[in-house]
């Protein structure tokens, strides 16, 4: 199958839920705007339970825009998103956030002031349970501290006092504190240390491991070959790839044109 895609005949999504699977995120014509400028033009993407989706392009390529539009943190889009079944496309950022969709900025946000206990503690929701009443992943402090070793030894730092690496960490894990269904990652190995890099591999194949879904916003192929199952590659705020991950860490022709530098 040819998965190189152009806007005028797209084949139908690559991995889209099959009939009775709900998908838990869904996205369709999805466009959007920074003022006058137009950045996103009918993206198209779908997330099912307890997979890792990669969502792949250089630098400018409407990566970050479309998790934030996905998240409604833009003031000007169009289109239609739909989590758990629910259309979320109105709703504002934190009715979102409370449906148990997280978000980890590229920019991390950590309160610097306050120390990596009351980081998490910040972003701690209810327990939640799947609609079918079956429980969801809910974590605790001492889970996160499991599975991040690092935050667990520094418990009452202060967040300012952090390098970068470990920041990225604490955003991670306090929007876990969330409990969310779905986790919406953006570059999170951009900027860091190679060995954190390493950290956050393992921490998204243990996230996967116990069934969390996440879409994952990267343009490292070696680093989103590890951890995903599917990938989307965007160019100039267009879809024009969609298939397997291992589809396209195969697939030299589709790097060349929208991954490599």
């Amino acid at each position: 199958m040819n998965a190189v895609l152009d806007q005028q005949s797209r084949p139908a999504v690559f991995g889209a839920a099959t009939p009775g699977e709900q998908a838990l995120l869904e996205v369709s014509g999805l466009n959007a705007w920074y003022g006058a400028a137009h950045i996103l033009f009918d993206v198209a993407l779908n997330v099912r339970r307890g997979e890792v989706v990669a969502l792949m392009g250089r630098n400018g390529a409407g990566k970050s825009t479309t998790l934030k539009a996905v998240m409604g943190l833009l003031s000007r889009r169009q289109g239609q998103v739909s989590f758990l079944g629910q259309d979320i496309t109105a709703k504002a950022p934190f009715e979102v956030s409370r449906m148990g969709l997280g978000f980890v900025p590229e920019d991390r946000r950590v309160f610097t002031d306050l120390t990596v206990t009351e980081n998490l503690e910040v972003g701690r929701q209810p327990d939640r349970l799947w609609p079918d009443g079956s429980e969801a992943l809910n974590w605790t402090p001492a889970a996160l501290y499991e599975l991040f070793p690092n935050l667990g030894a520094m418990q009452d730092r202060p967040g300012g006092q952090m390098s970068g690496g470990e920041q990225q960490m604490l955003t991670v894990a306090r929007t876990l504190m969330g409990n969310p269904f779905l986790v919406l990652l953006d570059e999170p190995s951009e900027g860091v240390a190679p060995v954190i890099v390493e950290q956050m591999a393992h921490m998204i194949l243990a996230l996967k491991a116990k069934g969390a879904s996440i879409l994952l916003s990267e343009q490292n192929v070696h680093f989103a070959e590890l951890v995903s199952d599917r990938a989307y590659v965007l160019e100039k705020g267009q879809i024009k790839y969609e298939g397997s991950m291992a589809e396209l860490a195969a697939n030299d022709e589709v790097r060349r044109a929208y991954l490599t530098v």
